[in-house]
């Protein structure tokens, strides 16, 4: 796997828990051990993006998390078209 930027975990952590996660289904379903996962998740929760619901254990995106994924969307759609014409000018 390639190098991912720490803006790239969060959108995966993000994205994974968009319907309600588990701890473990964040874990697999972003590619983390679980040391990488506790650290992600209370540094989301500092930063209000992730919430956990107290009786089922499910973390959700906040209302600022979703604005947070919709801007990283949109940046790598951006990305996308930037590296399509480049490569189509080599």
């Amino acid at each position: 796997m390639k190098y991912r930027s720490r803006s790239d975990i969060t959108t995966m952590i993000l994205e994974s828990a968009r319907g309600g996660a588990t701890k473990t289904k964040i874990m697999y379903k972003a590619y983390l051990s679980y040391a990488q996962v506790v650290e992600y998740l209370a540094f989301l929760q500092e930063g209000e993006l992730l919430a956990c619901e107290e009786g089922t254990q499910l973390y959700r995106p906040t209302e600022k998390g979703l604005k947070f994924l919709h801007v990283s969307q949109e940046l790598n759609e951006m990305m996308a078209v930037t590296n399509s014409k480049y490569y189509l000018n080599v």
